[in-house]
């Protein structure tokens, strides 16, 4: 039996296993890079960690005491090969203060996060490709160019807008002069709508954009003047043939765009009071925990880099075309 072969005449498993080692490759190579970088920085940044966390007015022998249970007192290279060690582990590091371990936190908080995350990436595409596809549609043959401009100013102004922002009007408006929606705290369906709305909006300007822009690109392709000569129903030359075709290049900046807004999350969650990694990212930053620090930044790292991997797997399971699997 053949093996199935790429265009330049590679099996096909070969390219995917070829695919997933270099990208998971580069990928540890990156956190590795993270990791060194989150731990020099808080190291060499000056001041005393310890001192920060437990107060100016604290007695010294305390301070000492936590220095040595936490191994600050060792040399620097000793600290990064145990902080290695713990991580490979499975540990990321203890909170200064209260001495609650890193990865209990995440466990808690994470799921908080990739939720709104994940529904507010699901939002945005629900709304952003119907809407560029509509507007291409619209507008394609250099049509109705007020309305393309419209939208084109429109998209721009909204994707602008940073969330945190968006995030205070919407309290403003909808929780304290409206009284209609929660204004903080995760205790049930309506308390997802103002958080979600606000870490959307302006990623779905964005994909509305980009969408449209690929949609008019695909319906100029051939094999949809193909269709329409054979006079098929316009819903399905749209849905049908149009639709998946324009998904690829939008769901590569998607993909982008949801690392973005599972960073951007930080603040949003804070103006929310949400129960997520940013809310104990900001409060860690403020009473300079940097124990808590150093382990959320390592995790948003990580959730970023596995987000991008992952788009890529979709892609090139979705267009056998593309050339990423030789060249990653």
């Amino acid at each position: 039996m053949t093996r199935p072969t790429s265009a330049s005449g590679r099996p096909l498993g070969n390219r995917w296993l070829g695919f997933l080692l270099r990208r998971t490759g580069r990928m540890l190579v990156a956190m590795w890079v993270i990791v060194t970088v989150a731990f020099l920085v808080l190291r060499i940044a000056g001041g005393d960690p310890v001192r920060s966390a437990l107060g100016a007015t604290a007695d010294e022998s305390v301070v000492q005491a936590r220095r040595e249970q936490l191994g600050l007192n060792d040399p620097l290279l000793l600290q990064y090969l145990d902080y290695l060690s713990g991580l490979f582990r499975g540990d990321l590091g203890v909170s200064l203060i209260t001495g609650r371990s890193v990865t209990e936190l995440v466990s808690h908080r994470l799921p908080a996060t990739l939720e709104l995350a994940g529904i507010a990436f699901l939002a945005v595409l629900l709304v952003a490709v119907p809407v560029g596809l509509g507007i291409a549609i619209i507008t394609q043959g250099n049509g109705r160019r007020g309305t393309e401009m419209a939208f084109t100013g429109v998209t721009a102004f909204i994707a602008a807008i940073p969330e945190y922002l968006l995030g205070v009007v919407l309290v403003i408006v909808f929780a304290i002069t409206l009284h209609a929606l929660p204004v903080a705290g995760r205790t049930g369906p309506a308390s997802y709508l103002l958080p979600v709305i606000a870490l959307s909006v302006s990623a779905a300007a964005s994909i509305a954009r980009i969408a449209r822009i690929e949609a008019l690109n695909t319906l100029k392709d051939d094999y949809v003047r193909t269709a329409r000569s054979k006079r098929l129903p316009a819903w399905m030359i749209y849905f049908r043939h149009a639709l998946p075709n324009m998904l690829t290049a939008t769901l590569t900046i998607g993909g982008t765009l949801l690392a973005a807004m599972i960073a951007g999350s930080v603040l949003v969650e804070q103006v929310f009071n949400w129960p997520g990694l940013g809310t104990a990212f900001v409060g860690a930053i403020t009473t300079k925990d940097y124990g808590i620090v150093q382990g959320l930044a390592l995790v948003y790292a990580a959730i970023i880099l596995v987000v991008n991997l992952l788009v890529d797997l979709v892609l090139s399971l979705l267009d056998r075309r593309t050339s990423l699997l030789e060249t990653s």
